[in-house]
């Protein structure tokens, strides 16, 4: 099988890559099952890429249901040494409007019932994960979004993700909660994505796209799923 050294898992909103070129449908089986869906390998401006949908193509696993042990594994047999997360999240900060998109540098892990890691099972490991993010990654993410010279769009360097179990969308005290911490986006799904990423030494970042103000913002409504999926597709455009 071929080597393939970037990854690109999408969320809510982004379920294929109608970009890519020379498709192909691989379907991985692992030691923790299936993951959420086959996985597409392809061929953008030249490079190979390997992407799958976090939730399924047709979106039918929660946050909680997502198989991330599976696809980590899946990623790595295929090669993979640099994966792209893209997410979408709740903005925590007023400078962070929906539409935005943000590369975080930081994580807060919040869910209580997935299954985090590789580890166990008579091996006995720890990694290091004060930097959770490959800055190396998020900067030639930066780049390419410079390049791309979008007039409407802005991209927000640094912050940090606080990951929550879902499906429910915040209560208004959490989310004040989450504000006091300087939490900068919320969501559901980069952990423990990222901490597995890390323990199969693949270098990863995050590419979050604002939907909302989850709940604390005065002057919008609190999130909805529809508000959610309305901005995410503005963004897809």
């Amino acid at each position: 099988m071929e080597k393939i050294r970037f990854g690109i898992i999408g969320g809510s909103g982004l379920y294929k890559m109608d970009v890519l070129q020379d498709i192909r449908e691989v379907n991985i089986t692992t030691p923790f099952g299936a993951p959420s869906d086959a996985v597409v390998t392809g061929t953008l401006d030249g490079v190979r890429v390997a992407f799958l949908a976090r939730h399924g193509r047709n979106h039918s696993l929660l946050p909680g249901e997502v198989p991330f042990r599976a696809n980590i594994w899946a990623m790595k047999s295929l090669g993979v040494d640099y994966l792209l997360s893209v997410s979408a999240v709740g903005s925590l900060k007023e400078k962070l409007a929906p539409r935005d998109m943000v590369l975080p540098d930081q994580f807060i892990d919040l869910t209580r019932q997935r299954s985090g890691t590789f580890f166990g099972a008579g091996a006995v490991a720890h990694i290091g994960f004060s930097q959770p993010v490959c800055s190396a990654l998020s900067e030639l993410v930066a780049r390419a979004f410079d390049d791309c010279s979008l007039p409407d769009a802005t991209l927000h360097r640094g912050g940090t993700y606080v990951c929550v179990e879902g499906p429910a969308f915040s209560t208004l005290a959490e989310s004040q909660l989450y504000r006091s911490w300087g939490a900068s986006v919320i969501g559901m799904t980069n952990m423990p994505e990222a901490r597995l990423a890390r323990e199969a030494e693949i270098a990863y970042a995050t590419l979050a796209l604002v939907t909302d103000f989850d709940c604390w913002h005065p002057d919008h409504a609190a999130v909805t799923a529809e508000m959610a999926i309305g901005n995410l597709m503005h963004n897809a455009i």
